[in-house]
């Protein structure tokens, strides 16, 4: 089942993920714990349909792997930002999680929306 567009869950990751600073990532569990429902998968799915729009290379999969048939344009993203990684040069690259992790301020498990600064503008959002 596809999230509506204009869903507050779709606003919220999208906005969330829009803040995460370069350098820095986030898991996709780590934001839907941040919004404190949900799962990761959901949060996956809101990328898939309608993050092309925002940061996408900073969300990661739980073990530091970039996002699934994004592996070659997220390392271009993460050298151009200075994100640590592990093992670089190697096809099977990480994310250095522990170094890169990235938390919102004032956001952990709060309710959605809080602390957050709403989008400025409405884009229409398409799949990566």
């Amino acid at each position: 089942m596809r999230i509506a567009p204009d869903s507050p869950f779709v606003t919220d990751v999208l906005d969330i993920v829009d803040s995460i600073p370069p350098g820095r990532v986030m898991t996709y569990g780590d934001v839907a714990a941040v919004l404190g429902s949900r799962g990761a998968r959901v949060v996956g799915q809101v990328m898939s349909h309608y993050g092309s729009d925002v940061p996408w290379w900073r969300v990661i999969r739980a073990g530091g792997h970039p996002p699934v048939e994004h592996e070659a344009r997220a390392l271009a993203h993460y050298r151009a930002e200075g994100t640590p990684l592990l093992n670089a040069l190697a096809p099977g690259y990480r994310v250095d999680y522990a170094v890169a992790r990235w938390s919102p301020a004032g956001r952990d498990r709060g309710p959605a929306g809080a602390g957050m600064v709403p989008r400025t503008s409405e884009r229409p959002r398409s799949a990566r």
